[in-house]
């Protein structure tokens, strides 16, 4: 059983709750959405209207499906990393941390041991948070084990709530959920750890289990799972 240290849960743990920017030059606030109007006449969230980054991870990723095991795997290392800090900031050393992390195989890092965890923490493209990291070790073990149980994407999807939110407004966005918890609790009975409620409802929205994407927003409905 691996020692498991709770994730700070009053911290921001998805990208819509990371930034509130202002429309910037050329854009115009959708009146009392919390959305803005882009040069190219799309609507989106404020958080991802201004840094290019955000706005082409929005635009092209966020909320789509993922069901295959490293990519459930690499994002839910890169949710748990980004506790405590902003979603941007995981995005630009997103790079850096697949090399550091061999692309998130989960076998290759289920194998690291004290040698692999001072290199990553000698890493300064990465977070070097050690708790964080051997996190990520131990997740991947957990990985391997719960392919007996039918793999990671399945099990993680099988929390799939029967509706989605239909926020209008960033504030009716919820931070976790009845899914969310009881997900939590489940892969810490499975042996991951930093995989508290709010950071398993980030994870449900970055890969597609549901659609916090505003009523509005031109991403609203496109991942296929669920209706505009």
């Amino acid at each position: 059983m691996s020692t498991q240290r709770p994730e700070p849960e009053t911290s921001a743990a998805s990208p819509h709750s990371a930034s509130r920017a202002p429309a910037g030059p050329g854009h115009g606030a959708a009146a009392g959405s919390g959305l803005v109007i882009g040069e190219d006449g799309l609507a989106r969230p404020a958080w991802a209207s201004t840094d290019p980054l955000l706005r082409d991870y929005y635009d092209t990723e966020w909320g789509m499906p993922v069901r295959d095991e490293q990519g459930v795997y690499e994002r839910l290392s890169l949710e748990a990393f980004q506790a405590g800090l902003s979603w941007a900031t995981i995005l630009r050393k997103r790079t850096a941390f697949r090399a550091a992390f061999d692309g998130f195989d989960p076998e290759r890092v289920a194998r690291y041991g004290q040698r692999e965890s001072e290199r990553l923490m000698a890493d300064a493209g990465i977070v070097r948070n050690r708790a964080k990291i051997q996190a990520t070790i131990t997740n991947a073990n957990a990985t391997l084990r719960l392919r007996e149980k039918g793999g990671l994407a399945a099990f993680t999807w099988s929390f799939q709530p029967p509706e989605t939110p239909a926020p209008r407004t960033l504030a009716e966005i919820p931070s976790q959920s009845p899914e969310s918890r009881a997900l939590a609790k489940a892969l810490r009975r499975e042996g991951f750890a930093f995989v508290g409620p709010t950071t398993m409802f980030a994870l449900m929205e970055a890969i597609g289990i549901i659609d916090t994407h505003l009523v509005g927003s031109h991403r609203r409905g496109t991942s296929g799972i669920w209706p505009a």
